[in-house]
């Protein structure tokens, strides 16, 4: 059945409680060959296209079914009623539907009744339901920013206090190559050295040294233009230096993704199709002391190194690096992103997934975020590695017998509760231990720093068993898979409470299917594109300043023109297409007849160009397009995004539903602040580590500092960057080189007043190596893998 009623936007939390259901039919009623009541009964909670909720199946024959199940669900959804499908697991031909319509939710006011069931002949059927909605413009969860005591309560680890968190851009930033950016004390911002650090802290490590990754290749070099001495071991390669550590007695593990499509034995070497080199990884480390283990299912995209360094006095404590950067090839880079210098730094390390054999090109630059966590969220990302450990090494190929005949030693990790040289959390306080600490709450430079992860019970051991101790841990049961959904849960929060501006940069932009303008059973759930364009919305209706950058690689890695790059590019299309719309309908609504959607709404890439040097390359290989004119994307993997110069998630999650599923790709991030350096705290814009990590990325995107980009919320900020894009993307098309202003481009959509979205008029396919901008869907592929 549906109603006719008006679409309502239900924007905020909904409590339900799924209590029970009265005389269910017996199957006799729906179909002429079952005779028998409904065995398995569960209820699936539908907004629009998207399924929220999902209770348990009970196991009784009975026309009387009872779940008391409990679910707290943000939403962000344009709907006319809220779907209860009640299904059973042995009979798929039921068909029976509640409705609650959704101008009854919108008033706020607690439902507690009964709702007739549709489907079938018997008047007196009827589903109970509790159903509260809060609308997020009331809850003071939202209303008051980051305030000092900010946390995403529904997450499995807890806010720890007293971290400390460095942020790093690019893989290394060679000294001198940014400007001078000032904090509010005086200071000038740090331009930190992600692979050298990582180098130092696995060479200084006398405990362990644990790697995640969804491509870790033994042949990568860390550091290859050195600001400082290398410690012991620092010139070996990847490999090397762990074999290295190991003999030393570092315990040395490896959790890497298992390409199925890779294969590297005496008969068949295939580099498998997304070239993780895990095969070839694994097959270096045996017969070492270091253990290596794969990990199929949907990617194991998580990128962790967890290593012991230098504590208080004598002791040694965790640290941690997580974030966009895997440990392999074609992932070194610095701000400046040359496309050319492959026989000095990039040397061996030639990746261009776009070309094809044969033709020659530029290198495709890499920009990604990454950072490093020190204090007590450190021993939350070890957690996380223990518990995916145990799982791993559970699988059946981890036999003993595969053991003995891959050459693994027999392996336990490290017990730091049982090692009195490592700091480790008091079992008394297992929330807030002060001894973990690394700053002093009264500290300035103090960080409050939290862990969210997309991942689920296939994929680590030690999640509870029942839906309510998984309530409990802040953890979603649904039939039997207990998944920690937290990155998407922390996504949500921080831009429900941004007050000024957000700045996202992500491999992947795609979400919120149930409100595109096609294509709307794809999927691609997550809230994430919703919830900002419902900021901005609010925004213009409190008629206050608000701006959202975004940040994406000009097309998802690999050849543009194939199926599935161009059904990526035709999500992230609707996705756009959805956002725009509902920004110009605020605006009309409104009546601000003089602003245009992109003056709070825009999409960017990185580019570059550069004239290279006839003697660089001895290849032979036929000249591409892209070496013609000596230009070519940068490549756009991070996983980040900034709130007002005061909050900022880093992670390995890309903003698509694989990610934030939770019961796809396995991911970790970080969300955090330093309390003293938040606009709550200050009453004015301030000006901590997290403005200067945004100043210091935007001054490598627009290649200077202008006075303007401080306030990005300001529609002056807004039209300088749109300007720098808008020429630095003529001069990047240009048949005749220029050289560019910094790296940002404008992403060749054209926006209208209306919300529309089109192909920059005479850019509808990328520069030199074709595919259309805004995709087309390739029904040949599971929707599951391309959203």
């Amino acid at each position: 059945m549906k109603n006719n009623e008006e679409m309502i936007y239900l924007h905020g939390d909904i409590d339900i409680k799924i209590i029970e259901a009265r005389c269910m039919p017996c199957m006799e009623f729906i179909s002429e060959h079952v005779c028998h009541c409904l065995q398995n009964p569960y209820v699936k909670v539908y907004m629009g296209e998207a399924r929220v909720a999902c209770t348990a199946r009970v196991r009784a024959r009975s026309q009387n079914p009872v779940w008391n199940e409990h679910f707290q669900l943000p939403l962000a959804h344009p709907v006319d009623q809220v779907r209860f499908a009640l299904r059973d697991t042995e009979i798929c031909e039921t068909k029976l539907n509640a409705f609650v319509p959704a101008k009854k939710i919108v008033t706020g006011e607690l439902i507690d009744e009964w709702f007739l069931v549709v489907g079938t002949d018997g008047p007196h059927t009827a589903i109970k339901l509790q159903i509260k909605f809060t609308p997020c413009e009331i809850n003071p969860i939202y209303s008051s920013g980051i305030s000092e005591n900010f946390a995403v309560e529904r997450s499995y680890f807890p806010m720890r206090h007293g971290g400390k968190l460095t942020l790093y851009q690019d893989a290394h930033v060679i000294d001198g190559m940014l400007p001078e950016i000032k904090l509010e004390d005086g200071r000038n911002f740090e331009h930190e050295k992600c692979w050298e650090d990582i180098c130092h802290s696995i060479s200084e490590a006398l405990h362990l040294v644990y790697i995640v990754g969804w491509s870790v290749y033994h042949k990568v070099k860390l550091v290859r233009e050195p600001s400082k001495q290398l410690p012991n071991g620092g010139d070996l390669n990847l490999g090397e230096l762990l074999k290295y550590k190991a003999q030393q007695g570092v315990r040395v593990a490896l959790l890497v993704w298992n390409d199925r499509t890779s294969c590297d034995n005496c008969f068949i070497k295939t580099k498998g199709k997304m070239k993780t080199h895990d095969k070839e990884t694994r097959n270096f480390f045996k017969h070492s002391s270091v253990t290596c283990v794969g990990r199929m299912f949907y990617s194991q995209h998580q990128k962790c190194v967890i290593v012991d360094t230098k504590g208080h006095e004598n002791n040694r404590k965790i640290t941690t690096f997580i974030g966009g950067l895997d440990l392999c090839d074609g992932r070194y880079d610095t701000p400046d992103h040359r496309l050319y210098d492959n026989n000095n730094v990039f040397k061996d390390d030639y990746h261009n997934p776009t070309l094809h054999e044969g033709e020659k090109g530029p290198r495709q630059p890499w920009h990604d975020l990454h950072c490093k966590i020190e204090g007590p969220a450190a021993y939350d990302v070890l957690k996380n590695f223990e518990q995916r450990w145990k799982k791993a090494t559970k699988n059946s190929e981890f036999s003993q017998f595969c053991k003995r005949l891959l050459g693994w030693n027999d392996f336990t990790l490290v017990d730091i509760n049982h090692n009195s040289r490592i700091a480790s959390p008091s079992t008394t306080v297992p929330n807030d231990d002060h001894s973990l600490r690394v700053s002093n709450e009264d500290d300035h430079e103090n960080w409050h720093v939290q862990i969210f992860r997309s991942v689920d019970s296939a994929s680590v051991e030690g999640f509870p068993k029942t839906d309510i101790e998984a309530k409990e841990q802040n953890l979603v049961y649904e039939q039997k898979l207990v998944i920690d959904m937290s990155i998407q849960m922390a996504y949500i929060q921080a831009i429900r409470s941004a007050r000024h501006f957000i700045f996202i940069e992500n491999q992947y932009f795609l979400g919120s299917s149930f409100a595109w303008p096609t294509y709307k059973k794809a999927g691609a759930h997550n809230l994430i594109p919703m919830e900002l364009a419902l900021k901005i919305a609010s925004k213009i209706r409190s008629n206050e300043r608000f701006t959202v950058y975004v940040v994406i690689p000009m097309w998802p890695e690999g050849d543009p023109k194939s199926g599935p790059v161009q059904e990526i590019l035709c999500w992230q299309g609707e996705t756009m297409k959805m956002m725009y719309r509902i920004i110009a309908q605020e605006l009309k609504s409104v009546q601000l007849d003089n602003a245009h959607p992109t003056d709070y709404l825009n999409f960017y890439c990185l580019g570059n160009r550069q004239e290279r040097h006839k003697d660089e390359s001895s290849r032979q290989d036929m000249d591409s397009a892209s070496e013609e004119h000596g230009r070519f994307m940068i490549y756009v993997h991070s996983k980040g995004m900034i709130v007002d110069d005061e909050y900022v998630i880093i992670g390995s999650a890309n903003i698509n539903e694989r990610s934030m599923a939770g019961y796809r790709d396995t991911e970790i991030a970080t969300g955090a602040y330093q309390p003293y350096y938040t606009w709550t705290n200050k009453n004015e814009h301030p000006c901590g580590q997290v403005y200067g990590y945004r100043m210091s990325i935007w001054a490598e995107h627009i290649g200077r500092i202008e006075s303007c980009i401080k306030e990005p919320k300001n529609l002056e900020c807004v039209k300088y960057i749109n300007r720098v894009a808008e020429d630095n993307w003529k001069k990047y098309t240009a048949e005749q080189y220029s050289p560019l202003q910094g790296h940002i481009l404008k992403y060749p959509v054209e926006i209208d007043a209306y919300g529309n979205v089109k192909p920059l008029p005479g850019h509808e396919f990328f520069p030199d190596v074709g595919g259309k901008v805004l995709g087309n869907p390739c029904m040949m592929l599971p929707k599951n893998l391309s959203t």
